[in-house]
């Protein structure tokens, strides 16, 4: 081609490209640019969730389609979990499809998820024996902040058991610039619904969609980032969510109804029905077991210490083997179960020991159920067993999952909330065993041997009952002396120290186990010795530190769930040669938060006795009185504190 030709054709095509659009010229529009968001999305936030959309189409009573697409800007590292997007499935649910891209500060692209991105993972969780659970993953995270990603997947499920809960805002600091969430249901399966904390002017839409359904649709916006208040309630308590739920259901050819806490109960019995039936031989060594015992609670506890020294917990986890139980004689022939074949396994234990009981479903390690919206909020199973010769009802509560639990305790784990009690007649909602302040007991006895230079030794005894043994009772079982030792050393309030005895004594008979621990310490410089005078802190171990002031109004209530008792009694063996010339003034609060009282007196034979008391009960307060609260703590702290100034008498 000549120079003249070549300089021809290139004119044409500038000339040609004058009439293309500019956005063509100019690339793709940019998404989510981080300029365009309202100044007040990014106070206090690490993210900003700018559009998140998702919608749930009910196919059948067995078929389910849920698709969601979100877009995320990240604002530094503390947003980056973000970045990263995990989609759950298992033989029960499948991902149709899974997309993601990230974008600059500007809104350009940066790039797109490849098929080579994404990883296949199993989702195991350290004790399944088997489990279908698995995971997509992909990561857009980037190493400059702002950025924003945006994910898109779409997962088509055969269990219409579990409907999606919308809960658009789902952490602290993190902002939403808009959030929709959509039904679609067939007329003749209609939504079951709850809404909760929805902003003013935010409200259900309802209308009728062509081929027979009906669509429910909720929209919000500009929701700025909540902060975490201290003893405040968790995020999902205070933030708009709309909790769903099937009228209908079925779970691999197994249907059931879903309009009340009796009609659940009834799936679950009917589900696991006949599933109870056990060797002979296992029969008769059970009756054997209990023959040669009246008392109708020791046969139980005979019953389940039997359990705990022959079965073992493992979790089994494969499509309606995660509501359907193994037949009890398969633990019989195997030895280990999960927590609902243990649990049919006990209970078909006791029915031979004719002793009837109930499993019963329960949402462990996390808050309580809904009460006011039956639907399926359960991980875990439990048994329970009514007392039928007892002077008045009485129920004795059993974790069958293991070795270690005290008989009739459920811990932390299960206890303080409500259960469905599975019963031929359907479900029934009761209550597990609470523990309160006089349970949940914290004493301890402490000796304190002091030298005129300031060194310390310390003999601390200390007994736990209630929840305040659970994560000791745990320790005892997890780890070796050593990491014992270790753990213990990483949680003492000294900078200088050294521990020559750590051991521990379990006592587990009692209705409500108690942990023993002795403790030994070796304090340099305990006390602060400057001229004639020592300066030491009676309070070795139970220090409250204050609480931070609200910055503007405290927004939410102040929730008080541990209960507890707390005990102190601390011995000090003054040095020859000095005496006390200043004690604490002794304190006394009263308070409908709780109680506290401290004070120390010297004894005739020269020592000092320092006495705590601290009672905190279960209660919830409106934010209005986060001030009052903030002042008990600040006086417990300043009494914590206070100290005992020594003198060296004249000799």
């Amino acid at each position: 081609m000549t120079s003249t030709l070549w300089a021809r054709t290139r004119l044409g095509l500038l000339a040609g490209a004058a009439f293309l659009p500019t956005d063509l010229l100019a690339g793709p529009a940019p998404k989510y640019p981080v300029a365009a968001m309202a100044g007040e999305l990014r106070e206090n936030a690490h993210a900003v969730i700018r559009d998140a959309d998702e919608t749930f189409l009910v196919k059948s009573v067995g078929r389910t389609v849920q698709t969601v697409r979100r877009a995320v800007t990240i604002l530094d590292e503390a947003g980056s979990r973000y970045g990263r997007e995990v989609v759950v499935y298992d033989q029960l649910n499948s991902v149709t499809y899974f997309r993601g891209s990230v974008y600059d500060a500007e809104g350009r692209l940066l790039r797109s998820l490849r098929a080579a991105d994404i990883k296949d993972i199993a989702l195991s969780d350290g004790f399944s024996l088997a489990t279908d659970g698995r995971g997509r993953t992909a990561d857009l995270r980037q190493p400059v902040y702002p950025y924003t990603v945006e994910f898109e997947y779409e997962v088509a499920s055969t269990n219409t058991l579990f409907y999606p809960t919308w809960r658009p805002q789902d952490d602290e600091e993190v902002s939403v610039e808009h959030a929709s969430f959509r039904v679609l249901t067939p007329i003749n399966l209609p939504l079951r619904y709850k809404e909760r904390d929805l902003p003013s002017g935010v409200a259900l839409r309802k209308s009728t969609q062509p081929g027979g359904l009906e669509a429910y649709e909720w929209q919000l916006s500009s929701l700025t980032a909540t902060e975490e208040e201290v003893d405040g309630p968790p995020i999902t308590e205070i933030t708009p969510t709309v909790y769903t739920a099937p009228s209908s259901f079925e779970v691999q050819g197994h249907t059931g109804m879903l309009t009340s806490w009796q009609t659940l109960g009834q799936w679950n019995y009917e589900l696991n029905l006949g599933r109870d039936e056990l060797p002979e031989a296992i029969r008769t060594k059970i009756a054997a077991l209990v023959q040669q015992e009246p008392d109708e609670r020791a046969r139980i506890r005979k019953v389940y210490e039997w359990l705990q020294a022959n079965t073992r917990y493992i979790s089994v986890q494969l499509g309606i083997g995660g509501w359907q139980t193994f037949p009890a004689s398969s633990v019989a022939s195997n030895g280990y179960g999960d927590c609902k074949a243990l649990t049919n396994y006990c209970q078909a234990l006791l029915k031979a020991a004719n002793l009837p009981s109930y499993c019963a479903l329960v949402r462990a390690d996390a808050p309580d159920i809904r009460t006011d919206f039956p639907s399926q909020q359960f991980n875990h199973v439990v048994l329970c067993v009514p007392l039928q010769k007892a002077a008045k009802p009485d129920t004795v509560w059993l974790e069958c999952t293991s070795q270690t639990n005290p008989f009739g305790y459920m811990s932390s784990f299960t206890g303080n909330r409500h259960a469905l009690l599975i019963t031929p007649q359907g479900g029934k909602l009761v209550r597990t065993p609470r523990y309160e302040a006089p349970d949940n007991r914290r004493e301890r006895r402490t000796e304190v041997f002091m030298d005129a230079t300031g060194n310390a030794t310390a003999s601390i005894l200390t007994r736990r009952t209630g929840l305040e043994q659970d994560m000791y009772d745990q320790l005892t079982h997890a780890l070796n002396a050593a990491d014992q030792k270790k753990y213990i050393a990483e949680h003492l309030p000294f900078s200088n120290f050294s521990i020559n005895k750590l051991a521990y004594a379990a006592d587990q008979r009692a209705a409500v186990p108690a942990l023993t621990e002795t403790l030994g310490l070796t304090l340099p410089g305990w006390a602060s010795v400057s001229g004639k005078r020592a300066f030491l802190t009676p309070n070795l171990l139970s220090r409250w530190s204050a609480l931070p002031a609200t910055v503007g109004e405290r927004r939410t209530p102040i929730w008080l769930d541990n209960a507890f008792t707390y005990s102190d009694t601390v011995r000090i063996h003054v040095p020859a040669g000095f005496r006390p010339e200043s004690l604490p003034t002794p304190v006394q609060l009263t308070t409908v938060f709780g109680t506290y009282s401290s004070q120390l007196q010297p004894l005739p034979d020269g020592t000092l006795l320092y006495v705590r008391r601290l009672l905190m009960p279960r209660t919830r307060f409106a934010p209005t009185e986060y001030q009052a609260y903030r002042e008990f703590r600040r006086k417990i702290s300043a009494a914590d504190k206070a100290q005992v100034v020594l003198v060296k008498t004249d000799t």
